[in-house]
């Protein structure tokens, strides 16, 4: 078969972008065809592997021809980018169509997809919808959220939904706000969970000295505490900053990776609340985020709003357990063997529960919560159920042709 995916970001910096990604490798591992088309703002190869990459390049300070002459925009923010779709004035809207229809025709052409999957019930599946191939959209929540705040972009939303032949949705609560956008969309709903890439992401044995060197770090901690994400509002960084100064010691380290509009907010943010073992390791690639999941006592998602939670299970993959907000689809994927939950917003509880598990009142197995995420979330279990969506698209497609 052959596979269109469609994302509003790059591969790298989103929980979408790396979904696709997990996705396209999944997917070529079991035989099938990928072309990924994806804005981009840093030249990239046309190959990833055998993966098939149609970049729309966007302004970002690297000058590479063709470029449009404004970033990418994000439903809220991306490390690489703070323009927003609701920023865009209606030239910029229209270059940006033009552009991704642009491509998705060469592709259409070039490619000649059985099938198109679509990240984000938004534009980029509103474009396709007319090219009469099978679409698919995965619904990731900030779609969700963009249609709620803005009426300028839900012409565009509608008709992609009204015009999908399946609908992904990742969690409990992503398939409620699917249908109380789109209530004509209720028979086409299929909750399937993220998966993460297990070949990138595992349990691995790390020295803890050696592997904090590289950043700077030549003390060593008996206990480390991590957090992956973009440093947007919704990620509750600056919960996290209140309730570390309640647990931090000289003994623990507390690592953030990423990258996004509030980083310079966030680190004065911990200047201001004087936290003495905290470090700022801006965005990093999986090959090093497996690391710091595996050297960490424990990692934090203390999410104001969450759809699913990527990194919740990329974290347990390694076998850490994760503390995370009772919101979105954390509650979904943590157990009482994988993890704690905490109240939204509540950074005292946060920190007592962070200190449980320093002192070891909490006891966590770490070779059960990695196979346990191994046996629940690991993409190839999800490949099978997503090749049996696009195998119904496709006789959809195939019945209202010949009717």
């Amino acid at each position: 078969m052959r596979i269109l995916l469609l994302n509003h970001f790059p591969l790298t910096g989103s929980g979408s972008g790396v979904y696709t990604k997990n996705i396209a490798a999944s997917l070529i591992k079991k035989g099938h065809d990928v072309c990924i088309i994806i804005p981009e703002n840093e030249k990239v190869a046309n190959k990833d592997g055998n993966i098939k990459i149609h970049p729309v390049y966007f302004q970002g300070g690297n000058n590479i021809e063709g470029e449009l002459p404004f970033n990418f925009p994000c439903f809220t923010t991306h490390p690489r980018s703070t323009q927003t779709f609701y920023d865009l004035n209606d030239e910029q809207l229209d270059l940006y169509i033009a552009a991704f229809d642009k491509a998705i025709k060469e592709e259409t052409e070039d490619f000649k997809p059985d099938i198109i999957h679509a990240g984000h019930i938004w534009i980029l599946p509103y474009i396709a919808s007319k090219y009469n191939i099978p679409l698919i959209i995965t619904a990731h929540g900030t779609d969700l959220i963009g249609y709620k705040e803005s009426k300028r972009f839900r012409l565009f939303a509608e008709e992609a939904a009204t015009k999908a032949k399946a609908i992904i949705t990742i969690s409990k609560e992503n398939s409620d706000l699917v249908m109380s956008c789109f209530q004509e969309a209720k028979d086409k709903i299929t909750l399937i969970p993220n998966g993460y890439n297990s070949d990138v992401i595992y349990q691995e044995e790390v020295n803890k000295d050696e592997f904090l060197k590289q950043f700077g770090i030549n003390k060593h901690y008996d206990k480390i505490v991590s957090f992956a994400g973009k440093f947007t509002h919704f990620k509750g960084i600056d919960v996290l900053l209140k309730a570390a100064k309640i647990y931090e010691n000289d003994d623990t380290l507390t690592i953030l990776a990423g990258d996004g509009e509030l980083f310079n907010e966030m680190n004065e943010l911990a200047q201001t609340l004087n936290l003495k073992n905290i470090v700022f390791i801006k965005n990093r690639p999986h090959e090093v985020l497996r690391k710091l999941y595996s050297i960490a006592d424990v990692s934090l998602v203390p999410s104001r709003n969450e759809a699913f939670g990527l990194v919740v299970i990329e974290a347990l993959a390694c076998g850490t357990p994760v503390i995370g907000s009772n919101s979105g689809g954390i509650p979904d994927i943590l157990t009482k063997e994988t993890g704690i939950l905490f109240e939204q917003e509540n950074y005292q509880e946060l920190a007592s529960e962070v200190l449980n598990v320093l002192n070891g009142k909490v006891h966590f197995d770490r070779k059960y919560i990695a196979e346990d995420t191994l046996a629940k979330y690991s993409q190839d279990e999800f490949t099978e159920s997503l090749v049996n969506i696009y195998d119904e698209a496709i006789k959809k497609q195939h019945k209202t042709l010949h009717r």
